[in-house]
């Protein structure tokens, strides 16, 4: 099952978007409440499907940038308190993200030339607190690359601690 950020933004009616893609800065204060009750649907669902013996990749981004912390990822961490969970953790020099970001949405630098601050926080804040059971580096290994390093990971271990300590 893939369930992350993309499929639940999908879902979120228009009046509640950017929903868990809210971006670092407190640009929407009116939001941020429901952005944690959407998280904490999200981790309930997939900790349901994980339950009931289905295989879950999700991809999101979790940060603690808002008006006020939310502390969304030790929540999340919680709700899957028991489970496999191997946490992940995705790199890319924002230089390469900048041109990615050209080449998709013909959106990129400010007219300074400056990286936006939304997408600099998200750099910087996504990696808070950094404990991870695995990273990769996407602009190292191709999608393909990154995928079996993980699946090689799951198969010959360690086991994954990353969110057991994320939840304290």
């Amino acid at each position: 099952m893939n369930l992350g950020v993309d499929r639940f933004m999908q879902m979120t009616p228009e009046r509640y978007q950017p929903g868990i893609g809210l971006r670092p800065g407190g640009e929407r204060p009116d939001l941020e409440s429901l952005i944690t009750t959407l998280y904490q649907a999200m981790y309930e669902t997939i900790a349901l499907h994980s339950r009931m013996g289905l295989n879950v990749v999700v991809d999101v981004g979790h940060h603690n940038g808002y008006s006020v912390p939310r502390d969304i990822l030790p929540s999340c961490a919680r709700i899957l308190k028991g489970l496999p969970v191997l946490f992940v953790g995705v790199h890319c020099p924002i230089e390469m993200v900048m041109e990615r970001r050209l080449a998709t949405w013909k959106a990129g630098y400010t007219e300074e030339g400056m990286v936006p601050e939304p997408v600099r926080l998200w750099q910087e804040l996504v990696h808070i607190p950094g404990i991870y059971d695995l990273e990769v580096d996407t602009s190292v290994n191709s999608s393909k690359e990154c995928a079996d390093l993980i699946r090689r990971q799951l198969e010959e271990g360690p086991p994954p601690s990353a969110f057991r300590r994320i939840q304290s």
